[in-house]
């Protein structure tokens, strides 16, 4: 059974029990709007990693998973997508008040889109030949698709429920096992997870969950019995992983930080644009890795542009996310709400034009770790400014003269994750937007879709995760000669 208490988590999900933390070091969760206590979680270290790899290695070679059809897989899966449907609202409230995700955005991120992701797997997984023969010289050979093995899942506190379910549901579609490490700050949402593997009746071993900080990602990381590690977080964590895993050869696939830019064509429509701003530009406070928090404009329309994200910013409602009427919640936590300040100040220092908030406070919020959304006109795009992902709402306006120095600009960053053209033209949109190095790109409009591939290029990482080709990573091919 789950541990009494949603908001106390002192034990893991091993081995389809729930065990308790030896010697654990508890991490105290507050709730980003009001700075008060939330939960507390055991956070786990390289014994109770050992422990969650041997339990999924176990389910893998000798348990039945390691044996099952993708129909049998499919099968679980659905039901293990009914039980977080039925968590879904509570779920949904409980990351909003950890890492201050409005309350909309949170149900489709936290609430449906992992059970969608579930349930779209299970169908692939039974649409899918595993299996084929191709005729050879001396008879024919079998060529396999097979799991990958042992999954390590490292996921980041932005979007917790999806980030986690963007691995573990193509991962159990292979055939694979998972030991799934959620942040420290989004500890408590992740065993709602447990919870519903273990009401759904997922064998043993095949889902194991072990909330952890550095230490236990760097044991996930280093363990011999883990085959492939599907990291989302930060890019300087990413190479610190890719480094490690290549000792021992493990797979990898990560999805790393990004600089996106929002290219304003001369012959954009600036209605379309302020449309877009809430799921291109301000998503989720610019707690997003897609943020286009680089805007570049026309010389000739860059006044226009700042009225436009003026206006926008001045009709944002702050406050408390679980209030449906606020849409901008607070930063995560007082360390990255500081961080984020650190970089608006640098800004200010820099002499760029402050159109909108600033590193003060915002007015009326005493509690919670907000951040005023903050605007800066006539950014040099080799600024620190332009250049290093803030993870906020940060946006700087870069004027461009020629739209052969827009796509130069657009590509001068070590990033490639997403990005957006507004014109008026599409065909000449898609033109610039083929010429932007990215891994994802927009014309008029930026929202991510979860049957097509995502993932970037350069520094924001390696491999794809959402649609049918996201199961390719967590397949092996084998040949056999017969």
């Amino acid at each position: 059974m789950p541990p009494a208490g949603g908001a106390d988590r002192r034990q893991f999900y091993i081995n389809g029990q729930w065990r308790e933390a030896v010697d654990p070091e508890l991490f105290t969760i507050a709730e980003a709007a009001t700075e008060r206590p939330l939960g507390v979680a055991a956070m786990g270290g390289p014994s109770e990693i050992d422990e969650a790899v041997l339990a999924a290695r176990a389910a893998l070679d000798n348990g039945p998973w390691g044996r099952s059809t993708p129909h049998e897989r499919a099968e679980t899966m659905r039901r293990f997508a009914d039980s977080l449907e039925r968590r879904g609202e509570s779920t949904a409230r409980l990351v909003s008040q950890q890492n201050g995700m409005i309350r909309p955005l949170s149900i489709i991120s936290n609430a449906a889109a992992p059970v969608a992701i579930l349930r779209s797997m299970a169908e692939l997984a039974e649409a899918r030949t595993f299996e084929t023969r191709r005729p050879s010289k001396k008879g024919h050979t079998i060529v396999r698709q097979e799991p990958v093995g042992v999954v390590g899942a490292i996921v980041a506190w932005n979007y917790p429920q999806l980030l986690a379910m963007a691995k573990i549901a193509p991962a159990l579609a292979a055939g694979c096992t998972v030991v799934l490490k959620p942040a420290p700050e989004t500890a408590l949402d992740a065993y709602v997870l447990g919870e519903a593997a273990e009401d759904a009746g997922l064998p043993p071993g095949v889902l194991n969950i072990v909330a952890g900080g550095v230490r236990a990602g760097e044991a996930l990381v280093a363990h011999p019995g883990v085959d492939k590690i599907a990291f989302t977080g930060s890019t300087a964590a990413g190479q610190a992983i890719g480094e490690a895993a290549g000792r021992s050869l493990k797979r990898v696939s990560l999805e790393l930080g990004g600089k996106s830019a929002a290219v304003v064509l001369p012959d954009a429509d600036l209605d379309v644009f302020a449309r877009s701003l809430d799921d291109a530009v301000f998503k989720n406070g610019g707690q997003t890795c897609t943020t286009n928090s680089r805007i570049l404009v026309p010389h000739g329309r860059s006044q226009e542009v700042l009225d436009v994200l003026a206006a926008y910013v001045d009709d944002l409602a702050m406050g408390d996310p679980l209030d449906d009427a606020v849409t901008l919640g607070p930063m995560v936590s007082d360390q990255h709400r500081e961080r984020v300040r650190n970089y608006i100040r640098l800004g200010e220092s820099e002499g760029f034009q402050l159109v909108r908030g600033g590193a003060e406070p915002p007015d009326g919020l005493t509690r919670g770790w907000f951040v005023s959304p903050t605007i800066f006109g006539g950014v040099d795009n080799n600024s620190r400014l332009a250049q290093e992902e803030i993870f906020g709402p940060v946006i700087s306006v870069i004027p461009y003269e020629s739209e052969d120095e827009a796509v130069r600009i657009a590509n001068d960053t070590v990033f490639g994750l997403g990005g957006v053209v507004f014109t008026e033209d599409h065909e000449h949109g898609l033109d610039i937007a083929s010429r932007i190095r990215s891994g994802t790109m927009g014309i008029n409009y930026f929202s991510m879709d979860m049957g097509s591939p995502f993932g970037g290029v350069k520094h924001s990482g390696i491999g794809r995760e959402f649609g049918p080709e996201a199961l390719d990573y967590y397949l092996e091919y084998r040949s056999i000669y017969v």
